[in-house]
């Protein structure tokens, strides 16, 4: 169903199922509806590494237009890092057509999120609530420290999502993988603590980009152990990354079935803490992991 005009609430954004998230450079706005059409659960117009200082401007006014518009997904933009001094206006120049949230880079904890709303209120007209924010929550050394503050702004976010390259970058590492593609000690660290921060602030828990596009086994891959250990969408770089990352974060057929088998058995059983389902015990995490496995699954 397409989003109405106007965005959606910041409520109703919060509440949505984000599995995969496609940015798209805010200079190329012929590439906007492809986007859209691709599956992806949302798109993300960038308005910071992807586009150059001199195509800024015109980034801006492209994305203002789309957002204007009927739009078929939840849309996002990512504005420039507060520390560079373009924010202001680059929420000058969107936020009258009201994205549906905001995907904030080098963010730095709760004290971040207070500085964009400050930014946001000045630009809102005073009836309109703010959109929520998305942080990438790992890009400066001194985000590591900050990220359990998220718990203090969770009203505020529509999830918490890291990346693996500014932060290698900022402290002069060669690289954040290994020679196989898997992250390095000091950048597994970073995604562990940005998944728990997620949690712990009650928020999606977005996994980085997958780089390698033509490599669609790699991708599944890594999308599936996401969800394995607890993220519940990862963002992309590609249309034809979507599919494969809306298929890992989306239960099988026979996860569905076992877990409406143990849903069920409890429900039969009021106030029983242990039960059997096809020969194995099952308790409280049990459920409580079947009921979050049929959330996924609707």
């Amino acid at each position: 169903m397409p989003v109405r005009e106007g965005g959606l609430d910041q409520g109703k954004v919060q509440l949505m199922r984000l599995r995969s998230l496609l940015f798209v450079p805010g200079d190329r706005p012929e590439r906007f509806a492809k986007a859209a059409g691709s599956g992806a659960d949302a798109i993300i117009l960038d308005l910071e590494d992807s586009v150059s200082l001199a195509n800024k401007d015109a980034a801006r006014r492209a994305i203002a237009d789309y957002l204007s518009g009927t739009r078929e997904v939840i849309t996002l933009v990512r504005v420039n890092p507060l520390d560079g001094h373009m924010t202001a206006a680059d929420v000058a120049a969107i936020a009258g057509a009201r994205p549906d949230a905001i995907m904030l880079p080098k963010a730095e904890g709760a004290p971040s999120i207070q500085q964009l709303d400050t930014i946001l209120r000045s630009e809102s007209a005073r009836d309109v609530s703010l959109p929520p924010i998305l942080p990438i929550a790992t890009e400066t050394p001194a985000a590591i420290f900050t990220l359990g503050s998220y718990r203090e702004v969770k009203d505020r976010l529509v999830g918490l999502t890291w990346g693996a390259e500014d932060l290698p970058a900022a402290i002069g590492a060669t690289t954040s993988r290994q020679a196989d593609g898997s992250y390095t000690s000091p950048y597994e660290v970073a995604r562990a603590l940005t998944l728990f921060a997620a949690h712990s602030a009650g928020v999606a828990a977005v996994d980085t980009v997958f780089p390698a596009i033509k490599d669609e086994v790699g991708l599944g891959a890594y999308a599936g152990r996401a969800r394995r250990d607890g993220f519940t969408g990862m963002m992309a770089i590609h249309p034809s990354q979507v599919a494969p990352i809306n298929a890992a974060f989306t239960p099988a057929a026979d996860e569905v079935v076992r877990a409406q088998a143990i849903v069920d058995a409890f429900a039969a059983n009021p106030g029983v803490g242990v039960l059997q389902v096809d020969g194995k015990m099952v308790d409280a995490p049990h459920l409580k992991q079947a009921q979050h496995i049929l959330s996924l699954a609707d």
